[in-house]
């Protein structure tokens, strides 16, 4: 097996974080830099996660990211220089080649789980692919769409389910159901405290529940847990309210394994 197969389909937690958008190289160097303390630390096998675009924007004058051919190259020069498997989305099926010839894993955005044609050229590449259960999603839906993927090589993350306007829940039992299929289960620790639309023009967050609800997502007995995590949270250009600061990522990773110790 590869190095990722070897992450993905074994027993050891892993974890999936990094910036939401890549903004720059200085940022998700820093960022990978202390990921791989944290990896080494403890042990915890890390994929690296940013995002070259953000094609789901609430308002026009959001950051939207700086394009493809930027962000490959920043996301290749992390996996030359620190070694991690790296994942990203894909928007359309035209990025999903490119995009598949320098990361590890291709992910399918929550608001994109339902388009078919993305699902199936993604699971063409013959890599991984993480597929976010849509937040209009029931988790009992989510084995139909991992079926378009006849590659069978497929993550399912839970994101958060729309409660009303502007607010998002997490049914635990949404992951017991999805791992029901097979399939290894990731609870995205961030998005899931979302709050979309909740800052007028942008998405607001509740980052402070970020630790007990991952936490409690290990204790259920996920796979992997996804965080995004940025070294100035509030300056960053994209889900600044969402993300976990970069400084609180050794702690949370202290906590998630004291929990999984318990748990095994």
């Amino acid at each position: 097996m590869s190095t990722i197969d070897q992450i993905v389909e074994g027993k050891e937690l892993f974890l999936i974080a990094g910036p939401c958008a890549i903004e720059s190289e200085e940022v998700c160097f820093t960022v990978a830099e202390k990921l791989k303390k944290i990896s080494d630390k403890f042990g915890i096998p890390i994929i690296f996660k940013s995002s070259y675009a953000k094609a789901n924007r609430l308002s026009g004058e959001s950051f939207a990211g700086h394009g493809i051919d930027f962000g490959l190259k920043i996301l290749q020069r992390v996996k030359d220089e620190f070694g991690f498997p790296l994942l990203t989305d894909v928007h359309e099926t035209v990025e999903v080649a490119p995009t598949a010839a320098v990361v590890d894993i291709l992910q399918i955005p929550a608001f994109l789980c339902r388009q078919t044609e993305l699902v199936r050229q993604a699971a063409g590449t013959k890599k991984w692919i993480n597929i976010k259960k849509g937040q209009f999603l029931a988790p009992e839906d989510m084995d139909k769409i991992a079926a378009k993927a006849r590659s069978g090589k497929v993550m399912l993350t839970e994101r958060g389910s729309s409660f009303g306007y502007h607010n998002l829940v997490v049914d635990f039992r949404s992951l017991i159901i999805m791992k029901e299929f097979g399939f290894p289960i990731i609870f995205d620790a961030t998005h899931s405290l979302q709050l979309p639309g909740g800052g007028g023009k942008y998405s607001s967050g509740q980052p402070q529940f970020i630790i007990p609800f991952a936490k409690a997502a290990v204790a259920i007995g996920i796979n992997g847990l996804f965080v995004e995590t940025h070294p100035h949270p509030e300056q960053a250009l994209s889900d600044a309210a969402a993300m976990l600061p970069l400084e609180n990522m050794e702690t949370l990773v202290t906590e998630i394994l004291k929990v999984r110790e318990a748990v095994a």
